[in-house]
């Protein structure tokens, strides 16, 4: 039987799972394994720390959780683990890069704008690793704008700058990076030496984008292979946001209308990148969808749990279908069907066979 590795995180948690028993545990471990074997699969779980790099990883298949601990300090390590697997030789799922945009704003817009898709691109993002970059392109920028910092879910980080003033004021505040002591030695340096600049006291990253106005709303698609989970956010009164507005706000499943078209914008979004699954978040500006943001590893699941329906693509249309079926065989079977896709690796594995 084919091999599959599960790299877990400190906890011994593996995925996100909105509804999981323990609270917070990611998906059910004993399912998992049970359901990659119906599809031929022995799932072996390994913790982040066990994966040894004198061992011979090549062509081995691992899938890997991600996380959102404060600071994002273990979510670096796992970049570490992931990037290095993916070196050895391992067939990474997702591949690094979609890591490496999880809850990474500056690096999700970079795949964006490589994106080979030429609809739905209307939002344009500025990057910046400090304040004094923003300094020097501020008067180029046409305002309201919206203000992301490079971290953080459910509209955390996210503001509107009406102007010149206002931008700056609150890059000032989330781009902080605040070293008293590495402060006071580095303006002793300026004392020292003529024409030395000092350094930024502000180098927290972030993304400045064009405010779409007027929106009412906009959707979460989440997508495992053929099957489409949509549910809609309203956007929060008196505001500009609709993540993070609470559930009392969102429409699942049936209770979820959508412009006629979103579903195969969405399905273009997903074809041009090399994933098994992916959160989608799209508005709809009353003549185009526009892609606001997108998520390839550790995305939030209510819009499986709290749909009772889903929408299958067949070759030609999207079909509704009830939804009886468990997180884990929805994210299974993406997986081995991504596998099954994938003649790249599906060659490697019948190498070894």
């Amino acid at each position: 039987m084919k091999k599959i590795y599960l790299l877990t995180d400190y906890k011994g948690n593996f995925g996100s799972k909105h509804d999981a028993i323990p609270y917070r545990s990611g998906m059910n471990k004993e399912l998992l394994i049970k359901t990659f074997n119906d599809y031929g699969y022995e799932a072996v779980f390994l913790n982040f720390s066990e994966v040894d790099f004198r061992k011979n990883w090549k062509d081995k298949i691992i899938i890997y959780t991600s996380q959102e601990d404060i600071g994002y300090h273990y979510k670096d390590y796992i970049e570490d683990i992931v990037y290095g697997l993916e070196l050895a030789g391992a067939n990474i799922i997702p591949n690094y890069k979609y890591l490496r945009a999880n809850n990474n704003k500056v690096f999700m817009e970079i795949l964006r704008d490589q994106l080979e898709v030429k609809e739905g691109l209307t939002i344009k993002s500025l990057h910046f690793g400090s304040l004094e970059e923003l300094k020097n392109k501020i008067d180029k920028i046409d305002f309201p704008v919206v203000l992301k910092t490079a971290k953080g879910a459910m509209s955390t980080g996210v503001s509107l700058a009406k102007n010149k003033e206002d931008l700056k004021k609150k890059v000032e505040n989330i781009s902080r990076t605040k070293n008293i002591r590495k402060e006071l030695w580095d303006f002793g340096r300026s004392l020292k030496r003529k024409r030395y600049i000092r350094e930024s006291k502000h180098r927290g990253k972030y993304i400045i984008q064009n405010l779409i106005p007027n929106l009412k709303n906009d959707w979460k698609i989440l997508i495992f292979s053929e099957k489409y989970f949509v549910f809609q956010r309203n956007v929060r009164k008196n505001d500009f946001r609709a993540s993070g507005s609470g559930q009392l706000d969102y429409h699942y499943g049936s209770k979820c209308s959508f412009p006629d078209g979103m579903l195969q914008f969405a399905k273009k979004i997903y074809d041009a990148v090399e994933v098994p699954n992916i959160s989608i978040d799209l508005c709809y500006d009353g003549n185009h969808f526009n892609l606001i943001e997108f998520q390839f590893v550790y995305f939030g699941s209510v819009g499986h749990e709290k749909s009772d329906i889903y929408y299958e693509f067949d070759g030609i249309n999207f079909n509704a279908k009830e939804n009886i079926e468990s997180l884990e065989k929805f994210y299974v079977d993406s997986i081995t069907k991504y596998i099954s896709n994938n003649n790249i690796i599906k060659n490697k594995i019948l190498k070894h066979e």
